[in-house]
């Protein structure tokens, strides 16, 4: 990656003005419904939200995420680079190896979630040219990337940086066939396993790819310069086996793989142990601590969280969507749904919420508060749909 002043081009509507990012002509061409989403115009679906998800399961989806917030940031050594993340975050960086990416959280003081991210460790001169070993390249979602590289700023110590990322546009490609549009377009990512992430070559182009995304299927993310998205997108619509997605059936994906979206499923009244994100802090971060909120977390992890992250399968045709309220078998509110809807794969309903522990079990019969009426369902493991990552051979 590298930084940029110049700004992404803004649309005015009635209300607000709204950032489009650099594919917005693309996708209006293939006739994409636009939307407005976390202050960007974005396109919610082409040919239809159950098309396209279904699609990506099967195929190749491709989605526009260019307004992602891309950083690097950069010290004298990872040490002191991986240090400095370590404060204000969970997970182990100091141990990320180079070419490697990893999920988690910013924190704030008590444990809640103010963002979550991912962070990447390039080998050695990667982005820099120099050799150093000083870098790490962040992801940030679209609506709180400016808090988020305030936040990250305000904390950070002396000889440690912050550049965000303005140049640069960000697609991902996902589905069983991604590896295989990659490979005839040129990427020699085959061999790559889930979360690993490198320069690469698509239809010419350079890019930085990693194994990773949003969906529960094998695929990667791109990350490329602003004035080659455009054609690197057109490369990857021409293969056959490739559609444009749009937000709508990325949303409906990412809720059967059971994955989290920051501001309804997680925010800062949820701890990652509540949210079921236990396993992005390693081993030696539950130990040692040295993040915020550590007391609360490693109180939560020793003795259970007050509150769980569950999946729910409503019965019957109806969803139980965001905010719905959830009841015990006795007619007690238990817990909120934060994410549901209708599942495509599963062909049926599918939600996520919150629910006291007593009742967080896979089994546990409860009830759905839906317009006024009370809709039977079950507590399920997560996800509804298993994963598929390329672990490796």
């Amino acid at each position: 990656m590298t930084s940029s002043a110049a700004p992404l081009p803004t649309v005015t509507t009635s209300e607000t003005p709204l950032l489009t990012t650099p594919l917005a002509a693309a996708h209006r061409a293939l006739g994409a419904k636009m939307v407005p989403f976390a202050g960007y115009l974005m396109p919610v679906q082409y040919e239809g939200i159950l098309a396209e998800h279904l699609h990506t399961r099967a195929g190749a989806g491709l989605f526009d995420v260019s307004h992602m917030g891309q950083a690097i940031l950069a010290g004298p050594d990872h040490a002191t680079t991986a240090a400095a993340l370590e404060a204000l975050v969970p997970a182990d960086i100091l141990g990320l190896k180079p070419g490697a990416q990893r999920y988690t959280q910013l924190l704030d003081a008590h444990g809640g979630i103010l963002d979550d991210l991912m962070v990447h460790r390039p080998h050695a001169g990667e982005e820099t040219g120099d050799g150093q070993d000083g870098t790490l390249m962040l992801v940030v979602n679209a609506a709180t990337k400016a808090a988020d590289m305030a936040h990250i700023e305000n904390h950070l110590p002396a000889g440690v940086t912050l550049v965000p990322v303005k140049d640069r546009a960000l697609l991902a490609l996902q589905g069983p066939k991604a590896v295989d549009v990659l490979a005839r377009l040129g990427a020699d990512v085959a061999a790559w396993p889930f979360m690993t992430a490198g320069p690469a070559t698509v239809a010419g182009i350079a890019v930085h790819a990693s194994r990773s995304g949003y969906t529960g299927e094998d695929g990667f993310e791109l990350s490329v310069a602003d004035d080659r998205v455009a054609d690197l997108w057109a490369a990857l619509v021409a293969d056959p086996d490739v559609k444009p997605i749009g937000l709508g059936a990325r949303d409906s994906l990412r809720l059967e793989a059971g994955l989290c979206l920051y501001g309804h499923d997680i925010d800062t009244t949820t701890t990652p142990v509540e949210a079921g994100l236990t396993w992005s802090i390693q081993k030696r971060r539950r130990q040692e601590g040295g993040f915020p909120g550590f007391h609360v977390i490693a109180e939560q992890i020793a003795n259970g969280a007050p509150r769980r992250r569950v999946g729910i399968r409503p019965e019957g045709r109806a969803p139980a969507r965001e905010g719905a309220e959830i009841l015990s078998e006795d007619g007690l509110p238990i817990g909120t749904v934060t994410s549901g809807g209708f599942g495509p794969t599963v062909n049926g309903p599918v939600a996520m919420g919150y629910v006291a522990a007593a009742h967080a079990a896979p089994g546990t019969r409860i009830g759905l508060l839906v317009r006024g009426k009370v809709l039977p369902a079950e507590v399920v493991p997560l996800p509804f749909v298993p994963a598929r990552f390329y672990r490796g051979t």
